[in-house]
């Protein structure tokens, strides 16, 4: 029994091994969706020259590759690390040391990634690539914090802007559309704490809104 428990261990840890080799060698069609991602991005933030414009996007398709090859390690870590049967408080500890190493990764790449974007483009447009890799969910969501709740004060605003900008960076470097979403929503709610801790009654605020918008929409049929 127990020389069997040995054996399925060590199937599971040559898998994780293979898979981690597999993933050093990203498959043609991900990076060809990789480079058709940062296409589009490109093409909203209108490079006027064709050269430029093909080495931005292969920067950004590159750090879609890169992220994916850390994320990948890092989840190949943590399943080797379950795979050894520690106890439970040693199991936690050397998961959360495995994923502390890979933000420090993923941090480093971050910052050498927006260099390179340094080198070929504006601020505004580095932001346009930013908002590109996160759905433009920064700037829809300002806009509708703005139309929501009209007296907002130009520090409330600055404090709003900030703090999307901070989850903006986040999820650029997240693995999927859902995390990138999440630490927005993370921020929303530090959002909706302050706005709160600032006097505004957001349900009644959001209220008002929607039937703004609806009469809007009357008086545009009209």
């Amino acid at each position: 029994m127990f020389s069997k428990k040995i054996t399925l261990g060590l199937l599971l840890l040559i898998s994780i091994v293979a898979n981690i080799n597999a993933q050093q060698h990203l498959d043609p069609e991900y990076i060809k969706v990789t480079e058709q991602r940062a296409s589009k991005i490109v093409d909203q933030i209108e490079i006027s020259d064709s050269g430029k414009a093909n080495v931005v996007t292969q920067i950004i398709a590159k750090q879609y590759q890169n992220l994916s090859r850390l994320h990948d390690e890092r989840d190949a870590s943590v399943d080797a690390i379950k795979a050894k049967g520690f106890e439970d408080a040693k199991e936690e500890r050397k998961i959360a040391k495995a994923k502390q190493k890979s933000v420090k990764k993923i941090s480093k790449l971050h910052k050498a990634y927006l260099n390179q974007l340094d080198k070929h483009l504006t601020e505004q447009q580095i932001d346009a690539v930013k908002d590109g890799m996160t759905y433009g969910v920064l700037p829809k969501t300002y806009a509708a914090h703005l139309e929501m709740i009209p007296s907002l004060t130009e520090p409330q605003k600055q404090y709003i802007y900030n703090n999307l900008k901070e989850a903006r960076e986040r999820a650029m470097d997240a693995g999927s559309s859902k995390e990138k979403h999440a630490w927005f929503g993370k921020y929303k709610g530090r959002i909706n704490n302050y706005l709160s801790a600032e006097g505004y009654d957001l349900q009644k605020e959001r209220e008002g809104w929607y039937k703004r918008i609806e009469e809007e929409k009357k008086q545009a049929k009209e």
